[in-house]
Formats: C-alpha cells, structure tokens, sequence
C-alpha cells in the first residue's frame, strides 16, 4: 500500500512540474518569437522590404483601403504599401507570416482576418474580375520595426484591405492600436458562401445596444438621422473627434443597459490575446460612466444604413455600415493615450531620463 502511495505522489509531482513547463508565454514573447521566426526565413533584398527603424515615419502611416498589388501596373498610388506582400512570399514564408498575424490575434479575431482577407476573392468574381489589380487575397502586407524583443522596443504591422493591426512592444508590454476590421461584403449574398457575416457580432451587439433604450434615451443616443458615410477617423494617425463627446452617457444607463455596452466593448476586446483583451476590459471598466458615450447616427430598424460609436476618455471604438447599399462594414478600435504604444513610450523615456 506504501508503494501506491509514493506513486500518487510521483504522479502528482509530474504533473506540477509539467503544468509548469506549459505555463502560458508572455504575449511579448509570443510576438518577439513570431517576428524573428519571420525575418530569419527572407533573402536580404525581402528583408530591406519588411525591416524598418522603430523611429521610421511609416510606423504610423496606416490604410486600410484596397490599394492596388505591388505587380499593378502603373500608376501605383504615392501611398501605396510599405513591406512585403503575402503574395511575393514563398510558401513557407507566407506559412510564418500568418503565424506572426495569428500572434497578435485571438482564436476568434485570427478567423475573422482570415475571412476578411479571403472576401477580396469573392470581391473579385462579383466584379467579374475588373478589380484584379486591388482585388487579391495575398495583397496583404508585413511590416517590422525595429529589432524583435520580448522587453525590447520594436512594433510590426499586418495590413491589407479591410484589415490594419498596429503593435508596439515597450519593455514586454503589448499595446495593440489602432486595431482595424472591415468586411465587404458584410453578408455574402449570392454564391457558395451565401450567409457569411464576418462581422456579425459587431452588427448584432450594436443593434442590441440601440433597441434597449426607450423612446427619451434613443432621442439622446442618435445623433444625426443621417447615417455618416464612414468612420469618422478613417485613416488619420491621431484619433480625434470634433467636438464634445455626445450621444447618451452610462450614466443615464440602466445597470441591464450598461451591461449590453459592456458586451459591445467586449466584442472588439475579444479580437486579440486573453491578456490583451482583458486589459482592454479593464479600460473599460474604469472609464467614468458620465464620460461615457454610446452614439449612433442613420437608421434605427434592421438593415438601414447606420453608424455606431463608444466614445471614452481613453479609447474610441467607431462603426459604420453604410457604404454599397448598406453591406459593407468598417470597424476601428482607437486608444487616444497609447496608439502605436505613444503612453508605452512615455513612460519608458520619462523613465529612461530619470536622474537617479
């Protein structure tokens, strides 16, 4: 009997020990590891394409628009792309590119960049294949820059059309905006795919929001009848909205209210790693309910053309509906303090030049 026992406890110290060994990565280290496995696959010219300094002015020049493939022919856009291309990559290249996409990306966000990016497919046999030059699943770019460090300074970007994920590592932290999801069509209507919705939890859950409140909050909440023809900030580096924040605050919300536009937050949130979205959660939580805002522009009913944002001190969340009748989708989670890591990185220069 003595014998059993000393080998439920063997059985028991292994399997500590290994639950340790599978102790989760640091999400830092997770991307660090991803973005070298990445570089160390290319030729020097691929390279000099995807590397740039982490102080380079194209950090921060995002689109998310279509822009025509690197193969187009002239004229190419003066804005056109910076990095390398899935499609001028080599097969194993393109296997640890998306593995480097997939590192900043929950299980759930991973399927819907995916998605988005094979939609351009679907996009190209509805235009009868007039569109082939911006139409192009593998026109979707990597961007490094600066050296990959799990506690280094360095940032990456994956981009292509309807898709454009920004991330800063400062010190092991993970900042990830502006972070950008789009969808056309929003609902594949003919074809095989018929009924893909990629985005349909961002549609849904804002609709829920809308048709929770009573007559008096949904005067407050719709700020213009008429739905804006896009996200307010589409592409600009600095997220800002003219004006006073409007629309209706938390605080003029029900506890069952409050909760459905946590829920919506929680939609954006879950795009990216258990421990990123849970810091965006945490953001959440803390903004103060009377500087808290769920505004909404266009129709109120199912299928019209509408806008909705979340407006707080710290991040702004937009989406719009409203372009090719409706069923094309544009959604953007900004950090007003810390896109492309800017609070990351004031804390760490403050920190840096601190005299001791």
């Amino acid at each position: 009997m003595k014998h059993v026992w000393i080998r439920v406890a063997a059985l028991g110290v292994a399997s500590i020990l290994l639950m340790a060994a599978y102790k989760r990565a640091e999400q830092s280290s997770v991307m660090a590891n991803a973005a070298q496995a990445f570089l160390n696959s290319l030729w020097t010219d691929q390279k000099a394409k995807v590397n740039y300094p982490f102080e380079a002015d194209q950090r921060m020049e995002w689109h998310f628009i279509p822009l025509p493939a690197p193969t187009a022919p002239p004229p190419i856009l003066d804005h056109a792309r910076k990095g390398l291309s899935f499609g001028e990559m080599a097969p194993y290249q393109r296997e640890l590119a998306t593995a480097l996409l997939a590192a900043g990306l929950s299980q759930l966000g991973f399927i819907k960049a995916q998605s988005i990016m094979s939609l351009d497919q679907v996009l190209l046999m509805a235009e009868q294949g007039a569109g082939a030059n911006r139409r192009d699943p593998d026109n979707y770019y990597v961007t490094i820059f600066g050296t990959p460090a799990a506690t280094g300074t360095w940032g990456y970007r994956v981009e292509g059309h309807h898709i454009s994920q920004n991330y800063t590592v400062v010190n092991g932290k993970v900042e990830d905006a502006p972070s950008f999801f789009g969808s056309n069509p929003a609902e594949v209507r003919v074809g095989p795919r018929k009924g893909l919705r990629v985005l349909a939890a961002e549609d849904d859950y804002g609709f829920e929001m809308i048709d929770s409140l009573d007559a008096s909050q949904k005067a407050t909440a719709v700020v213009d009848k008429t739905a804006y023809k896009d996200i307010i900030t589409f592409d600009s580096r600095v997220a800002a909205l003219n004006g006073a924040p409007n629309g209706l605050a938390a605080s003029k919300m029900t506890a069952a209210q409050y909760e459905k536009l946590l829920t919506l937050v929680q939609v954006y949130a879950e795009n990216v790693p258990p421990e990123m979205a849970e810091q965006r959660m945490e953001k959440a939580r803390k903004q103060p309910k009377d500087k808290t805002f769920f505004a909404w522009s266009g129709a109120t009913e199912h299928g019209g053309l509408h806008y909705y944002r979340v407006q707080t001190p710290q991040f702004l969340i937009e989406f719009d509906e409203t372009q090719d009748n409706g069923n094309h989708i544009h959604s953007v989670w900004r950090d007003y303090q810390d896109d492309w890591g800017a609070d990351l990185l004031k804390m760490h220069y403050d920190a840096s030049h601190t005299v001791k």
